[in-house]
Parts: C-alpha cells; structure tokens; sequence
C-alpha cells in the first residue's frame, strides 16, 4: 500500500513539472507604451533577443517618429531578455542590455537625462 502511495506522488509531481515546463515553454506576449519626455524625437526602435548578434526590424516603422510629448505602442512583444537600441533625431544611439519584458503592459518614459547618460555609456 505505502508503494502504491509512493508511485501515485510521484506521478503527480511529474505531471505537475511537465505541466510547468510546458507553460514556460509557452511564450506570452507584451504592450509597451514609450513616452517621450525627452527634447528630441525618437527615430527608430530595434529590439534583440540577447542571445542573437543581429537587430530586428526598426518597431517604428519607416515613416513614425515619436516626437516630444508623444507615446507610442509595440504590441505583442515576445516574451524574452532583449537589447534595445534607441535612436534619436541627430542618430544618436542608446543601447540598453538585457532588459526583461514579459507579458502584460509596461511603460517606457524616455527622457533628456536618460539619452544623453545612455549615450554616453554606449559609446
């Protein structure tokens, strides 16, 4: 009896872990709103999944920027640990490393104190 109370624990732990590795498996999605505070207009936008050397596409697009006082939303961000590249009106370049975004919504405010100390860590 105590065997067959052993076995049936057992089982259940292995379906609870194969159940848990499946949900992780499965990638949920994220909105992020980028505010911009800052005194220049943001050009481009490029996420990277840390593990990758390439950026994806610019997220805004070949014709939007977000100009000061604006907001703009990238929906349906996989989840994943990204680099993001931000570049502003002049091509100035901000790169941020390993930033986590997963699932839900999250707000992005960029402003003149953050690109200009961004920028100088970058290069």
């Amino acid at each position: 009896m105590r065997r067959i109370i052993l076995l049936t624990i057992a089982a259940l732990l292995l379906a609870t872990s194969a159940a848990a590795v499946e949900a992780k498996g499965r990638k949920s999605s994220a909105t992020i709103t980028i505010v911009n505070l800052s005194s220049w207009e943001i050009h481009e936008i490029y996420l990277s999944s840390v593990d990758r050397w390439d950026w994806g596409p610019d997220l805004l697009g070949p014709f939007d920027v977000i100009e000061t006082g604006e907001r703009f939303k990238i929906r349906d961000v996989r989840c994943d640990r990204y680099d993001v590249k931000v570049v502003d009106e002049d091509q100035d370049e901000c790169v941020l490393g390993n930033v986590a975004i997963c699932g839900g919504n999250d707000t992005w405010v960029i402003t003149d104190d953050d690109l200009l100390t961004c920028q100088l860590l970058t290069h």
